[in-house]
């Protein structure tokens, strides 16, 4: 695509934005709805899309992709008319008599930029936020996933006039040609290096951008931790899409009195879950692309497996691997994995956990298995991050009731639900004052008596 073809669609984006259309609620309602009949409809054409892509099986599309986008459709259109209205506030004494109010509206024409690793959620859900909010929307899906982006070309144009939502593909070329343009709001979820040039290309425009990024997220599993069931919600959240997950778990760092019993566990886990030979369970996933698979597998350092290592290059498959007596020298300590190689490093004391978790990036996510409130309350408390679970891992992005992203290097701003609906609105502090009275006093020339009467009103 070229750059004149990008100019064109953006301009039509505008240009329907611009004729109000999408303004009533009424009308983001019924896109709503569409939308998730459409989703429906296509739930087999969709699982087929991210088995081809990332080998994903139909549970584990449903439960990570396809149903997360429906609970998050559910959750706009039943509480849409609430987070779309305005909202009074207290006016002060000082501007008698007025009513003040703050009006959402949508921020116009908007970009996503999507990736790859759950390309259909990381696409779906911010359009059903942006949609909501009454914006106009063009996406630029991974070029890594192509199957699933032929599948939301169907659905989107289904649902969808193409001045309202509409799929710009290719790759970098693309993405550039996009990001030069101005915007109303750039949602992009991606790498830290990628989500950098996005911030700079928007800073061109003064654009506003979420940034949905990453890191090296953090589970430390106490003394205190019920191991058996630590080792099973690990292994679920490390291994879940082949690892290739922006909140999974990405290193441990186990108390020493409790690491072999920790390593026995997930031995069990994984065969548990996966079987005795996870690279033939057709329930468990492949890396998106050969390139992606060179990177991963020289992280593996066979002298330090306790558990897996085994590849397959033909079929871009690597087999849930543990690795035991890891240092920070070593190469799957220095980025973050993105991949299925679960690296064990051990502690003493937990202040130390607090100080070597904040000396590096800050990470997306953050996990502690513990029975000890006191050491939950320290992690919570002292460590940066965007978010996470007590106890568990992944399932704090999983619900429209909290915002889910990032702090520090691992993003900015946050989505999903009522956060998802602020994301991409802009809220208009509006005064309506009446005519009926006009007081004096802040009109030249000034008295002492209308400086007494100033100073009254304003403390």
């Amino acid at each position: 695509m070229d750059a004149d073809m990008v100019k064109e669609i953006v301009k039509e984006s505008r240009k329907y934005f611009d004729s109000c259309a999408t303004l009533p609620v009424e009308f983001r309602i019924n896109a709503l709805k569409k939308l998730r009949t459409s989703i429906i409809i296509h739930e087999s054409e969709i699982n087929e899309a991210l088995r081809k892509d990332l080998g994903k099986g139909a549970a584990e599309s449903y439960m990570c992709e396809t149903g997360m986008t429906l609970a998050e459709i559910s959750y706009m259109i039943k509480n849409i008319r609430k987070l779309a209205s305005d909202k009074k506030v207290k006016t002060p004494l000082a501007q008698f008599h007025s009513v003040s109010y703050s009006k959402p509206s949508p921020r116009g024409s908007v970009l996503i930029i999507s990736p790859w690793n759950y390309p259909f959620m990381l696409t779906m859900e911010p359009l059903v936020d942006a949609i909501a909010a009454g914006n106009t929307v063009v996406i630029k899906p991974s070029e890594f996933s192509p199957n699933t982006t032929a599948i939301m070309q169907t659905i989107i144009s289904e649902c969808f006039d193409h001045e309202h939502v509409s799929v710009v593909t290719g790759g970098v070329k693309e993405s550039q040609l996009l990001l030069k343009e101005k915007w109303g709001k750039i949602f992009f979820t991606g790498n830290k290096s990628v989500g950098k040039e996005v911030l700079r290309k928007a800073a061109e425009n003064l654009t506003s951008v979420t940034l949905e990024l990453g890191g090296k997220s953090p589970c430390i599993v106490d003394s205190s931790a019920n191991i058996k069931l630590a080792a099973r919600r690990i292994v679920f959240g490390k291994y879940l899409n082949c690892g290739q997950t922006c909140v999974a778990p990405d290193y441990v760092l186990c108390h020493s009195s409790v690491k072999d019993k920790f390593i026995k566990a997930v031995k069990m886990e994984i065969v548990r879950q996966f079987g005795e030979n996870p690279l033939e369970n057709t329930e468990y996933g492949k890396i998106i692309s050969k390139r992606h698979f060179d990177r991963i597998v020289p992280l593996i350092n066979q002298s330090k497996v306790i558990h897996g290592g085994s590849i397959d290059e033909d079929r871009l498959k690597i087999e849930p691997t543990v690795l035991d007596n890891v240092s920070l020298d070593d190469a799957v300590m220095k980025e973050e994995i993105f991949g299925p190689i679960l690296p064990v490093l051990t502690f003493d004391k937990l202040g130390t956990v607090v100080d070597f978790i904040n000396s590096g990036d800050s990470p997306l996510a953050l996990y502690i298995f513990s029975s000890n409130k006191r050491n939950i309350k320290m992690i919570t408390d002292c460590c940066r991050f965007g978010g996470g679970c007590v106890n568990d891992t992944i399932i704090h992005l999983a619900t429209s009731e909290m915002g889910f992203g990032g702090f520090g290097e691992s993003g900015m701003g946050s989505y999903h639900g009522k956060e998802g609906f602020e994301c991409f609105s802009h809220r208009k502090s509006i005064v309506n004052k009446k005519t009926w009275i006009d007081l004096p006093m802040r009109y030249q020339p000034y008295s002492d008596i209308k400086n007494k009467l100033v100073r009254m009103f304003l403390k």
